[in-house]
C-alpha cells in the first residue's frame, strides 16, 4: 500500500465538478460580493477619497476604506510567526506600493460590485520612490527564512581564494517571480453572533486563524476555517492576506455572508511573490577540479515594513565540500509588496547561480560536469559537522548520466547542430533542506467500521487526501475505502499545513503514529469496535533529537537537451531527465506528478518567467498570465522522473522526506547550461530570454 501509485481519491470530486472551492460554498444565503479597489499609485497618500458616487450604485451595499474602516489589531514585526501576525486593512492614508488595497465594494451581484468600483473616485499625493532592485547594498537581516542563519563562515575564505590556483568570481541575476495559483485567492465570511465561519484558499489552517484573530482582535476560539479544496498555492497562500479580513469585516458590518477574490492582476500587487536577487558566487579549486573555497553572497529585493528573507545563500552550505566557507544575505527595502515563499524559496534561485557556476568552473578547467561535482561530494555536512543522512547525490548523478546518454554528449559548446538549429546538454545537481513541523492527527473508528483520519493538513492539488488514506489503510491493515479523510478544518487537530514539503511526511507521521496507538487499544478489545478513538503527534524539528544527529536533506540530478534557433535566438527544451532520492516514497503516482511539475517550473525561471516593474511607478507591468509567461504545453517535452530506493532512517522512523519541491530546485540550471554548451554563449541573468540571448552574443561581457 505505501509507495503504490494509487490514483487519487478526491479526482472523481475535482474531474466531476463536485469538489467545493471556497467561493462554491453555500451554507446559507447567497453572499454578497466584494471587489478590491487597489493604488494607482506606487507611493504616497490619498488626498481624497470620495464614495458617494459608488455608493449610490445599483446593487451597491458598502464601500469600505479608511474613512470608515472598524479597528483592528496592528502588525506586530516581533511576532515571530510571519504567517500568523495581524494583517489589517485601509488603516490610513498611506500607499506603500503600487495596487496597495484603497477600498472594497460590496454589492449583491460580481458584476454590479466592479461597475461600482470604477466609479469610487480618489485622488493622491504620488511620492518618489524607489522600486527596482539595482547595486544598492541593503542591510544584513537577524535571520533568513526558516530560521536559517543570515550568514556563515568556516574557515578563511578570502584568504584561500586569493591564493588559489584557479578562482571563479560571477555575478547572477534572478528575477521576481508570482506565484499563479489555479485558483485566486479567495474567501467567503459569514458571522453567527461573535463567531466567524470563514471558507477561504489557504495552506495553513492553523497559521491563518492566528492571523485574522490578531487582525479582528477576537479570540481565536471564534474563528473557524474551512479550506477542504485548494486550488494551488505553490507558498503563496501561507500567508493570510487582504481578501480574507476584507470578507470578515464586511461580513460582520453588514450581517451578510460576503466573499472576495483577488483578480489575476491583483494576484501579483496584493500577494508577495518571490523577490529579485543579485548573487556573487566564487569558486576556489585545485587544477584538478577539487573545491577549496566557495563563497555565495545574495542581495534580495525587501519592503520598507516587514521582512521576508529567502534563504537564497544556504543551498551552498551543505552541497559541495570545500574547507573555507562563506554565506550572506542582504536585504535591499524597495517600496513594493512584502516578498514571500514561493515554491523551493533560496533552492530554486539560489541553484540556478550555484550550478551555473560549476558548469562554468568546470569548462574552465575542461572536466565533465558530472565529475566535477562527483568530485566534490560529501558525507558529513562540509558547515555544521553532522553526518548527512541518506547522502545519495552521487547515485542521482551517475544514474542520471547513464539513463540521458551523457556519455554521448560532445564536450566542445555548438559542436551539435541540426541544421539552423544548436543542441546542447547541461545539467545540475538538487537539493532540499527537510523541514519537519509539529503535527497532530486523530484516528477513530465511525459508527458503520469505518476508519476517520482526522488532521487539518491542507490539500493544495498534491495528494494529501489520498497519501493519508494510504498510510491509515497500511497501517491499521484495512482496504483503502474503509478509510474517510477529512482535512483543513480548524475544528481538527492542528498541523503545520502544506508548505515547504513538509506536510506529507509531517501528517503521515502522525497519522501512523496516531493509528499504532489505535491498534493497542483494540488488542485489549480484540476488535476495532466503533467508538474507539486514539491521537498521534510528531514534534517539530527543534525538538526532535534526529536534527542535533543529522542534517537532513533530499537530493537529485537533472539533465536536460535543448535547440536554440541560430537566426531568432529561440530556445526549446526537447527532452528532460531528473533522478531523485527524497526518502520513502508514500504514492509513486502523486510524487511523479510534483516532480514533474517541479520541472516545469525549471522551465520557466531558466526561459520565461519574469515580473517586470516600472522603475517610475512600481506597479507590475506583466501582471496576468497573458503576459507573464509561464510553461505551456508546447514549451513542454518528455519528462522522465526516476526515483531511487531511499529509507532516510535519519531523518523519522518511516524514512519519509519532502519532495513536493525537490523538482524545481537545479532544474532551471540544467537547462540554462544546457543552452551555453549549444551555443558558447554564457548568459547570467535569469530568465534566459531570446532578447538576453542575442544581447550576450553580441557583447559577451554584458551578459
Amino acid at each position: 500500500m505505501i509507495g503504490s501509485p494509487i490514483e487519487r481519491i478526491d479526482g472523481p470530486f475535482k474531474v466531476s465538478g463536485t469538489a467545493r472551492y471556497a467561493l462554491d460554498r453555500r451554507e446559507t444565503e447567497p453572499p454578497l460580493s466584494g471587489v478590491i479597489v487597489g493604488a494607482a499609485i506606487g507611493l504616497g497618500r490619498i488626498r481624497r477619497i470620495d464614495p458617494a458616487e459608488a455608493e449610490a450604485a445599483p446593487g451597491v451595499a458598502l464601500v469600505l476604506t479608511h474613512l470608515n474602516a472598524p479597528p483592528q489589531g496592528r502588525l506586530d514585526t516581533s511576532t515571530p510567526a510571519q504567517f500568523s501576525r495581524a494583517r489589517p486593512v485601509f488603516t490610513d492614508d498611506r500607499i506603500r506600493h503600487a495596487g496597495q488595497a484603497v477600498a472594497l465594494v460590496v454589492a449583491d451581484t460580481l458584476q454590479r460590485a466592479q461597475a461600482a468600483a470604477a466609479l469610487l473616485v480618489v485622488e493622491y499625493e504620488p511620492e518618489e520612490g524607489e522600486f527596482v532592485l539595482k547595486d544598492q547594498e541593503g542591510y544584513a537581516p537577524e535571520t533568513a527564512n526558516a530560521g536559517f542563519a543570515t550568514d556563515t563562515a568556516v574557515g578563511d575564505f578570502e584568504h584561500d581564494f586569493a591564493g588559489a590556483p584557479v578562482r571563479l568570481d560571477r555575478a547572477y541575476r534572478t528575477s521576481h517571480q508570482a506565484a499563479h495559483a489555479l485558483e485566486p485567492h479567495a474567501c467567503q465570511a459569514r458571522w453567527q453572533g461573535d463567531q466567524l465561519h470563514l471558507w477561504s484558499s489557504l495552506q495553513s489552517i492553523r497559521n491563518a486563524r492566528a492571523a485574522v484573530a490578531a487582525t479582528l482582535c477576537v479570540p481565536e476560539e471564534a474563528v473557524h476555517l474551512d479550506a477542504a479544496f485548494v486550488g494551488g498555492g505553490f507558498g503563496s497562500k501561507l500567508n493570510m492576506h487582504v481578501e480574507t479580513i476584507c470578507a470578515a469585516l464586511a461580513a460582520r458590518i453588514l450581517d451578510r455572508p460576503v466573499r472576495v477574490s483577488l483578480a489575476r492582476r491583483q494576484m501579483t500587487s496584493l500577494v508577495g511573490g518571490r523577490p529579485e536577487t543579485r548573487q556573487r558566487v566564487r569558486l576556489a579549486a585545485t587544477p584538478g577540479g577539487r573545491l577549496t573555497g566557495i563563497a555565495h553572497e545574495v542581495w534580495m529585493q525587501g519592503s520598507r515594513d516587514e521582512e521576508f528573507v529567502e534563504q537564497t545563500a544556504t543551498v551552498t552550505r551543505s552541497l559541495y565540500a570545500g574547507a573555507h566557507r562563506l554565506t550572506r544575505h542582504r536585504v535591499v527595502p524597495l517600496d513594493r509588496p512584502l516578498a514571500e515563499a514561493v515554491r523551493a524559496p533560496g533552492e530554486l534561485p539560489g541553484l540556478l547561480a550555484v550550478e551555473t557556476a560549476m558548469d562554468e568552473l568546470a569548462y574552465e578547467l575542461g572536466i565533465d560536469p558530472v565529475q566535477l561535482r562527483l568530485l566534490n561530494d560529501v558525507a558529513i555536512d562540509p558547515e555544521r559537522g553532522l553526518p548527512l543522512s541518506s547522502r545519495r547525490l552521487a547515485d542521482c548523478l551517475r544514474s542520471g548520466a547513464e539513463l540521458f546518454g551523457w556519455a554521448r554528449r560532445p564536450q566542445a559548446p555548438g559542436a551539435a547542430r541540426e541544421g539552423r538549429l544548436l543542441v546542447g546538454w547541461g545539467m545540475a545537481s538538487a537539493i532540499r533542506s527537510h523541514f519537519q513541523s509539529d503535527a497532530r492527527a486523530i484516528v477513530r473508528v465511525a459508527g458503520d467500521g469505518h476508519i476517520q483520519v482526522l488532521s487539518d493538513m491542507t490539500d493544495i492539488g498534491t495528494g494529501t487526501y489520498t497519501i493519508v488514506a494510504q498510510m491509515a489503510a497500511a497501517t491499521l491493515g484495512v482496504p483503502l475505502e474503509a478509510v474517510e479523510v477529512q482535512l483543513a478544518r480548524t475544528d481538527l487537530p492542528a498541523g503545520g499545513g502544506s508548505g515547504g514539503s513538509w506536510g506529507a511526511a509531517n501528517t503521515c507521521l502522525a497519522v501512523r503514529r496516531a493509528c499504532e496507538a489505535l491498534k493497542d487499544k483494540a488488542r485489549a478489545g480484540g476488535v476495532l469496535a466503533p467508538g474507539l478513538e486514539a491521537e498521534g503527534s510528531i514534534v517539530g524539528q527543534a525538538d526532535d533529537p534526529r536534527y542535533e544527529r543529522f542534517s537532513q536533506h533530499a537530493y537529485g540530478a537533472h539533465f536536460a537537451e535543448v535547440a536554440v534557433d541560430m537566426d531568432t535566438f529561440e530556445v526549446r527544451v526537447r527532452r528532460m531527465l531528473g533522478v531523485f532520492a527524497a526518502g520513502r516514497i508514500l504514492n509513486a503516482r502523486t510524487a511523479r506528478s510534483q516532480l514533474q511539475g517541479g520541472m516545469m517550473w525549471g522551465i520557466g525561471s531558466a526561459l520565461s518567467e519574469a515580473g517586470h516593474i516600472d522603475p517610475r511607478f512600481g506597479h507590475m507591468v506583466n501582471g496576468d498570465l497573458g503576459e507573464y509567461l509561464v510553461p505551456t504545453h508546447a514549451d513542454v517535452p518528455p519528462i522522465e522522473v526516476h526515483l531511487l530506493d531511499d529509507v532516510d532512517e535519519g531523518a523519522n522512523e518511516m524514512g519519509i522526506k519532502g519532495v513536493g519541491e525537490l523538482g524545481a530546485c537545479g532544474s532551471g540550471a540544467a537547462v540554462t547550461n544546457a543552452i551555453y554548451h549549444a551555443t558558447g554563449i554564457r548568459v547570467r541573468e535569469f530568465p534566459i530570454t531570446p532578447a538576453r540571448l542575442l544581447l550576450a552574443a553580441e557583447s559577451p561581457g554584458r551578459c
